[in-house]
Parts: C-alpha cells; sequence; structure tokens
C-alpha cells in the first residue's frame, strides 16, 4: 500500500515538471496604406504559425486569400470566408497549420488592391 502511494506521488510529480507544449512561431503581418509586410510571406508546410494582423493605419483594410485559409488547417482565429478583416489600429491573430503552396493575397476594399494592397504566401 505504501509502494504504491509513494508511486502515485512520484508519477505526479513528474507531470508538474513536464514541460508545457511550445506556442506555435508567430509571424507579425504589417498593414498599411497600401501594402503588407513582409513581402513575401514564407512559411513551413504543416508547421503551426500565428500570423498576427497588424493595422498600422487609420483606416479599414483585410487580408483576403482565400485559397490560403482553406488550404489550411485553422487552430485558433476566424478567418471568415477567407478574410480578415481590420478596422483602423486593430490587431488579430490567427493560427494555424499551412500546405505547400503559393497563395495570392490582398486587400479586398475599393480600389486598394490596385493601389499595391497584394502579397505572396509561400509555404513550403
Amino acid at each position: 500500500m505504501l509502494a504504491s502511494r509513494i508511486a502515485a506521488v512520484a508519477a505526479l510529480s513528474l507531470v508538474s515538471i513536464a514541460p508545457a507544449a511550445a506556442a506555435a512561431p508567430g509571424v507579425t503581418i504589417d498593414v498599411q496604406s497600401f501594402y503588407f509586410a513582409p513581402k513575401p510571406i514564407h512559411l513551413r508546410a504543416g508547421q503551426p504559425v500565428t500570423l498576427t494582423f497588424v493595422n498600422r493605419s487609420g483606416s479599414s483594410h483585410d487580408f483576403t486569400a482565400h485559397a490560403f485559409f482553406a488550404n489550411s488547417r485553422i487552430t485558433a482565429g476566424d478567418p471568415r470566408e477567407g478574410e480578415v478583416e481590420l478596422r483602423g489600429h486593430e490587431v488579430k491573430s490567427v493560427t494555424l497549420i499551412p500546405r505547400a503552396g503559393t497563395y495570392q493575397a490582398h486587400c479586398s476594399h475599393f480600389m486598394h488592391k490596385q493601389l499595391g494592397m497584394t502579397e505572396t504566401i509561400l509555404v513550403d
């Protein structure tokens, strides 16, 4: 009986000192009038990553990448209908596991794409 209690306490102590799961690495995507940075966005296929979209502008923008989000497994955040909508100075994050490929992104607000708000996402 005493031996089983000692074994149970030892097992519980191992659980408490086990390292926590590592957080997904992050990539910050700057959103400004009228561009995204970095260019291009480079990610690793099959590796979890948190994309943090930082709108440094006082105007609203979005990051629209239908194929990219459709081909990624979203684990946190909500790229509703393939886009992340940002009000002025807003920050949003999406954690996902991307699939290999080359994807295009843009801001879908009126004339923003034509003014240079386009992006390439390389996943290898």
